[in-house]
């Protein structure tokens, strides 16, 4: 749970510096946030870094994809931050670190995920100033994994960190949701309920990739060895 706050602590104040410099300091915060996740990422055992490794690649292709290309939502200065890639790693640690640390309650806190993701589908299509159809279409993505998935508490420990994360960065202006889903006119939430949802599969992909990447390096870092002057080996 400390490291979970810890994190949530310096991601909050991460966003809020960033609404008030430039882009040379978008930099600075972007060299700060590598080496927190570097730091956060040390005493993690070697399947776990692989899987924040997973979610920071996956998340960047993402990003580039719905900002930078389809413009579904833009960030302040209408770039790619560089901070953003390396959050996403810090976000993904600090939703494991939530779900690690409720483990005692998995049940209640999977409940309680499942119960806001649809709170806020619903009440994006009737009650809030922006009708969320785009957003309520990601949330049975998350229920079905809650309901079905072996992983499903650390879904729901990422899910509240990204929701939170979504909720504060909207609101302090670092980055902004379309109206309505270029090239389709759906309309949109800002922040959508699905997005944090759409989280998920970044999630997936971790726990999936994770493992067959630290079995290729562990097949290729004896090959290195071999293939090096002076190691002895033939």
């Amino acid at each position: 749970m400390i490291r979970a706050g810890a994190i949530a602590g310096y991601l909050a104040a991460l966003l809020a510096v960033d609404t008030q410099v430039d882009l040379s300091g978008q930099l600075v915060l972007g060299a700060l946030t590598w080496i927190a996740l570097l730091v956060a990422a040390r005493p993690l055992p070697v399947e776990r870094r692989a899987q924040v490794a997973v979610v920071i690649c996956a998340a960047t292709v993402a990003e580039l994809t719905g900002s930078i290309l389809w413009g579904v939502y833009s960030y302040r200065l209408h770039n790619l931050p560089t901070f953003v890639p390396p959050a996403h790693g810090l976000v993904f640690m600090a939703g494991l670190s939530l779900s690690e640390a409720l483990r005692r309650n998995a049940r209640a806190l999977v409940i309680t995920a499942a119960a806001i993701a649809s709170a806020w589908g619903l009440l994006g299509l009737i009650l809030l100033p922006r009708t969320d159809a785009a957003g309520a279409l990601g949330v049975p993505l998350l229920l079905a994994f809650l309901w079905r998935s072996r992983a499903r508490t650390a879904y729901a420990g990422v899910f509240l960190v990204v929701a939170a994360l979504e909720l504060y960065g909207t609101a302090v202006g670092t980055w902004r949701w379309a109206e309505r889903l270029p090239g389709l006119g759906i309309p949109d939430g800002n922040p959508p309920s699905g997005v944090a949802s759409g989280y998920v599969w970044f999630d997936v992909m971790a726990l999936l990739l994770a493992p067959r990447l630290v079995a290729l390096t562990e097949r290729a870092w004896p090959l290195r060895r071999r293939l090096l002057p002076g190691t002895g080996r033939v």
